[in-house]
């Protein structure tokens, strides 16, 4: 796989005219979440369409992460509603709901290390998702599906973690999250930890299963380099509120908000004057 990160028009969302569907997969509305005096999230509210890419940008503290583990279900909103695929939006209680959210909504962590069991191989953790939520499936054709999916093979199959590169831990990840065969996937800063070559080559991984497979994409990082080659559309996120958003190529050409404007301007180039940017953020 080439190092080069090839841009988000090369992977056009699939069966729409142009690479566009308005059909909403992922409806947030209203989104709220206090810790303590805290507000992390404060009114969020966005939609992703069928096999759509949206990235949600934003320094830490912004409440990016917090929104994305309301959508997963890792957290419980105070108010507003998560609505997936059309369906009620309201609370998921219970086993059934939870696993039928999970097969829903997939999540890939920054750090795929800590989220996979360092004594289980790659094949044992498939089998064992496979089994959760496929109990009467072909287990070992699947896996074997999943691994070539991802660019993984048989030597990979029988490895531990601490085995694997960086790069294949997270393809072992986003296997994992695809064998459930959910409609979005959320990737929470999924490629900060890696090289940058290794971060090209994920990208572009995972532009090509969206393409294969029609999945929608929400993208939690702060690395607008990340946000300009793989999204089709952004929020930006400050203090918990969304504070611009719009196409991804409209924002960044034309920022709106000052907040947007300073994150666009604290990325390093020539001429770049560090000393501007820290009296920017002060006077913000």
């Amino acid at each position: 796989m080439p190092d080069t990160l090839r841009e988000a028009g090369d992977a056009p969302r699939p069966d729409t005219p142009g690479g566009r569907d308005s059909a909403a997969v992922l409806e947030v509305d209203g989104l709220c979440r206090a810790f303590g005096e805290v507000k992390a999230v404060d009114d969020v509210s966005f939609t992703l369409a069928r096999g759509g890419s949206l990235g949600i940008v934003g320094e830490s503290g912004s409440g990016k992460t917090t929104t994305a583990r309301i959508v997963v279900g890792l957290e419980r909103a105070d108010a507003g509603r998560v609505r997936v695929g059309g369906g009620s939006g309201g609370p998921q209680r219970g086993r059934a709901a939870r696993l039928a959210r999970a097969r829903e909504v997939q999540m890939v962590f920054q750090d795929p290390f800590l989220s996979l069991d360092p004594r289980t191989t790659v094949e044992a953790v498939l089998r064992e998702t496979l089994r959760l939520h496929f109990p009467g499936r072909d287990h070992p054709a699947r896996i074997a599906e999943l691994l070539d999916q991802v660019g993984l093979g048989a030597r990979e199959a029988s490895a531990l973690p601490r085995q694997l590169s960086g790069g294949q831990r997270q393809r072992v990840a986003i296997a994992r999250a695809l064998a459930v065969e959910p409609r979005i996937l959320v990737l929470d800063e999924a490629v900060a930890a890696l090289d940058v070559s290794v971060q090209a080559q994920i990208l572009n991984l995972l532009a090509d299963i969206r393409k294969q497979t029609g999945i929608a994409y929400l993208f939690i990082t702060h690395d607008l380099g990340v946000v300009r080659c793989v999204t089709d559309d952004v929020i930006v996120m400050r203090h918990g509120r969304v504070v611009e958003a719009g196409s991804t190529a409209g924002v960044l050409a034309d920022p709106r908000h000052p907040y947007t404007r300073l994150l666009l301007d604290s990325v390093p180039r020539p001429g770049w004057d560090p000393k501007h940017i820290a009296a920017a953020r002060r006077a913000l």
